[in-house]
C-alpha cells in the first residue's frame, strides 16, 4: 500500500472513532508513527485530507449502490444488500462525525450532499418502480413522495442522531430499524413474504 493510502485508511479509522473536529495531524501522526512532515509531504492539510477520504468514500459507495441494483435478485433483495453494506459501513462510525463534517469541512460535505441528492435520489427511485413492476411493492405507492420521505430519513439520521435516539443506538441500528419500517410500508403481501425470507435468510445485526 501507498504511504498516501495507508495515512488515508488510518485517519478514517480514528475520525470514525472521534470525529473530525477531535483528531488533529498531531493525533494522526502519533496514530501512524510517522512525522507530520511526512504526512504534509502528500496532503496540504487536514481539510485537503479529509476531503480526499469522503471523495474515495463516495466514489465506493457509488459503485456499490450500482452493484445492488444491477446483481440483487429482486427490489426487496437490493434493499438488503443495500442495509448490509450500510450496516458494515456505520457500524463503527462516530455519530458527531456528519455534524463535523458539515460544520468544518464544507467541499467535503458537499461532496456528500451531491452524491445523496443526485445518486441516492434516482437509486430510491429506480428501486420503487422496480418493485412495482416486479408486482412486490404496492402499485398505488407515489414514488416522488417516498423518495423524498426516504431521503428525510436519511438526513434524520445524519444531522439529528443525537436527538433522534438519546445516543442509545448506533448510527447502523437506527439505519437498519428505519429501512426495514420503510420497506414494510412500501411492499404488497407478496414483497413483505420475501422480507421474511431475506430476513431469516441473513439476519442484519448492527
Amino acid at each position: 500500500m501507498e504511504i498516501k493510502e495507508y495515512i488515508i485508511k488510518e485517519s478514517d479509522k480514528l475520525f470514525c472513532q472521534f470525529g473530525f473536529k477531535s483528531v488533529t495531524m498531531d493525533d494522526i501522526a502519533k496514530h501512524l508513527g510517522m512525522s507530520k512532515k511526512t504526512i504534509y509531504q502528500h496532503f496540504s492539510d487536514k481539510d485537503e485530507l479529509v476531503n480526499i477520504l469522503i471523495s474515495e468514500k463516495i466514489g465506493t459507495q457509488d459503485c456499490v449502490v450500482k452493484d445492488g441494483a444491477k446483481n440483487s435478485e429482486n427490489a426487496v433483495h437490493e434493499i438488503f444488500f443495500a442495509m448490509s453494506n450500510i450496516n458494515e459501513l456505520l457500524s463503527n462510525m462516530n455519530p458527531k462525525l456528519f455534524y463535523d463534517l458539515q460544520k468544518y469541512h464544507p467541499k467535503a460535505w458537499l461532496i456528500f450532499r451531491q452524491f445523496k441528492e443526485k445518486t441516492l435520489t434516482m437509486a430510491i427511485a429506480h428501486n420503487l418502480e422496480r418493485g412495482r413492476k416486479e408486482g412486490l411493492y404496492r402499485s398505488e405507492i407515489n414514488v416522488d413522495i417516498l423518495t423524498q420521505m426516504r431521503l428525510t430519513q436519511i438526513d434524520l439520521l445524519f444531522n439529528q442522531h443525537d436527538n433522534y435516539t438519546m445516543n442509545k443506538y448506533s448510527l447502523a441500528q437506527v439505519m437498519i430499524a428505519i429501512t426495514e419500517h420503510y420497506l414494510f410500508g412500501v411492499c404488497n403481501p407478496k414483497g413483505v413474504e420475501l422480507i421474511h425470507f431475506y430476513q431469516q435468510k441473513k439476519p442484519i445485526q448492527a
